[in-house]
């Protein structure tokens, strides 16, 4: 007969937990490919009318209206160039995101580099709900509204 402490044992087993080798590569992956996003946009300056490597964006071109991602590159450009307000104005909802995720970044590195921890913060999981809604609704809907103040925030398509 088993027990209620029995069921929440893992019977003897360890959990997973990734090598120090692991953790370093997957923290070095992390680090290069936000390098090289960062350098092809700097490379391929988003602002222009000239088309990337990449080619026009498929979600403009399929349905005449900005997409959840549209307008992201152009915002990192201005952002590495300081200009918060074409930043803002080009993907208002991961500009928001922009300093939640470079910290969690630091604290990651920080804590793989040399085990300390920096002050963490973890907000409620409706916090991250409540982001993920209004990152849709801002993304797909309110900037493709054709009316002020909306028509603010709409991204034209460059290369079409």
């Amino acid at each position: 007969m088993s027990t209620s402490t029995d069921r929440n044992t893992t019977a003897g087993l360890t959990p997973l937990r990734p090598s120090g080798l692991t953790r370093w590569l997957a923290l070095l992956g992390v680090w290069a490919a936000l390098g090289a996003a960062v350098t092809y946009v700097l490379a391929f300056d988003p602002t222009d009318a000239r088309a990337d490597p990449t080619g026009p964006c498929t979600w403009h071109a399929l349905f005449g209206i900005d997409g959840p991602t549209c307008g992201g590159t152009r915002m990192v450009w201005y952002l590495l160039h300081g200009d918060l307000v074409p930043a803002v104005r080009h993907h208002l909802a991961a500009f928001i995101a922009v300093p939640v995720v470079l910290y969690a970044l630091s604290w990651w590195t920080v804590y793989s580099v040399s085990g300390r921890r920096l002050p963490s913060w973890r907000p409620p999981t409706w916090v991250y709900f409540a982001y993920g809604a209004f990152f849709l609704l801002y993304a797909v809907v309110l900037r493709n509204l054709p009316w002020e103040p909306f028509t603010w925030f709409y991204v034209d398509n460059l290369t079409s």
